[in-house]
């Protein structure tokens, strides 16, 4: 089945990093979970991450830091930012800052799901320099629907244009 797609899950909530771990584990992600934003930084320099999920209030470095920490250092790595804190301005501002999407916690499985297969579909777009027109004409051909069908396919597509 190839790689699994590397989702780097930063939150200092050991609970809240337990469960999403286990749940998106149980859906095929290679979860890397990490309490620090520092963490975070270190662990992308190690090993290959696709999307980042992290958590906006954090002590040490915070999630809005975090996200330029890493966009800087890995242009095609997509980030989604968790805030439990209702702090929607703070959530814009990383928006802009070029976060792909942002959630309130707790968010929905599904939801979730469906943000995680968007932001990987356009890191596989945008790294290996496809149109949505063709990669929406590549995921036809699954004639699948499912979140997790879309996601396993983008991960085949992704590795055989590697």
């Amino acid at each position: 089945m190839g790689r699994k797609i590397n989702l780097l899950l930063v939150d200092d909530e050991e609970q809240f990093l337990d469960s999403m771990k286990k749940q998106l584990d149980a859906r095929g992600f290679n979860v890397i979970p990490v309490n620090r934003g520092e963490k975070a930084i270190e662990a992308a320099r190690k090993m290959p991450v696709d999307i980042a999920l992290v958590d906006l209030k954090m002590p040490g470095i915070d999630g809005e830091q975090t996200l330029r920490a890493l966009k800087k250092e890995h242009q095609w790595m997509e980030i989604i930012i968790l805030t439990g804190h209702g702090s929607i301005d703070s959530a814009l501002e990383c928006s802009r800052r070029g976060a792909y999407e942002y959630l309130q916690k707790p968010c929905n499985t599904e939801e979730l799901l469906e943000v995680l297969k968007e932001a990987y579909k356009k890191k596989v777009m945008n790294k290996n320099k496809l149109e949505e027109k063709r990669i929406n004409e590549m995921l036809k051909m699954s004639g699948s629907a499912s979140s997790l069908d879309i996601l396993s396919r983008l991960r085949e597509i992704d590795s055989g244009l590697d």
